[in-house]
């Protein structure tokens, strides 16, 4: 993936992908998704591990959960690049916030807030249950299977799905219909996805948590908050479902960092470039 040219402008406008380039990412990913988890798997039933009973080992659940993730970036630059477009991380939202970092921590801070309020009414209307998530990844097995999993949940998510959902489909989407279908059809789908990781009755309130994110991107002109967000949001549930006390803000932290230096890495290599100039986008 290609860095911004000199002198290009990082507008979305420029981002030209058509509405199809949407559906289609989605449907990639899950497929990539599909055939990766399956040569995770092979190998662990060739060394006597079974898959077909519940529950699955927590470490095999790890690995399918991290290929998942990876297909998502996969699929999103794959079909971005068809017909010969170029691909450069700045059309995915990899650049500064328009408007600046401290009115995108504002935005960062209302959606979560909103959000929070959202989950609050909505599990005293309804109990949805809870989520069992972790318990599926083994985060209650040791303490490798825990920072794994806090690392999957906290790091590796947040930056791979809002590439996809976010970067690729709200982008693609937006070019189509505009900001609020384009934000309430994401919204729907990225809810959709977690069905089966998430209490059904949930699926719900991360619908609205991806619209929110659409927007959060939206408006701040750059996927870094909607990253940011969707990374507190998971530190915060992680520490919620392991009922901790000092360790949740270590957790937020740490998380923020590796996702800095996941950043920082990829700068470092050539896949982010930063742009030498941004407007925000418009509507």
């Amino acid at each position: 993936m290609e860095g911004l040219p000199q002198g290009e402008p990082s507008r979305s406008p420029t981002t030209s992908w058509p509405w199809w380039i949407a559906p289609l990412a989605l449907l990639v990913g899950l497929v990539l998704a599909a055939v990766a988890g399956l040569m995770v798997d092979l190998p662990a039933l060739a060394f006597g591990i079974s898959i077909t009973h519940s529950p699955t080992p927590p470490g095999l659940v790890l690995a399918d959960t991290f290929v998942q993730d990876l297909s998502f970036v996969a699929a999103a630059i794959y079909c971005a690049s068809i017909g010969r477009r170029a691909v450069r991380s700045w059309q995915f939202g990899l650049r500064p916030p328009g408007a600046g970092w401290w009115s995108a921590i504002g935005r960062i801070l209302l959606l979560l807030v909103a959000f929070v309020v959202l989950s609050v009414i909505w599990t005293e209307l309804f109990n949805p249950g809870e989520d069992k998530l972790l318990n599926t990844l083994g985060s209650n097995e040791g303490t490798a299977l825990l920072l794994l999993s806090a690392a999957l949940t906290c790091v590796m998510a947040p930056i791979c799905e809002e590439f996809l959902f976010r970067g690729l489909m709200f982008t693609a989407l937006r070019n189509w219909k505009g900001t609020l279908p384009a934000a309430l059809i994401t919204g729907l789908v990225f809810g959709g996805v977690h069905a089966g990781s998430a209490p059904a009755l949930d699926l719900i309130p991360l619908a609205a948590l991806g619209f929110g994110l659409c927007l959060l991107y939206r408006y701040t002109g750059s996927l870094y908050p909607s990253i940011v967000a969707h990374s507190i949001n998971n530190s915060i549930a992680f520490s919620s479902l392991e009922n901790w006390d000092w360790q949740a803000p270590v957790l937020l932290v740490a998380a923020l960092l590796a996702i800095g230096g996941v950043v920082l890495a990829c700068r470092s290599v050539g896949l982010i470039s930063p742009p030498t100039s941004f407007a925000r986008a418009d509507a």
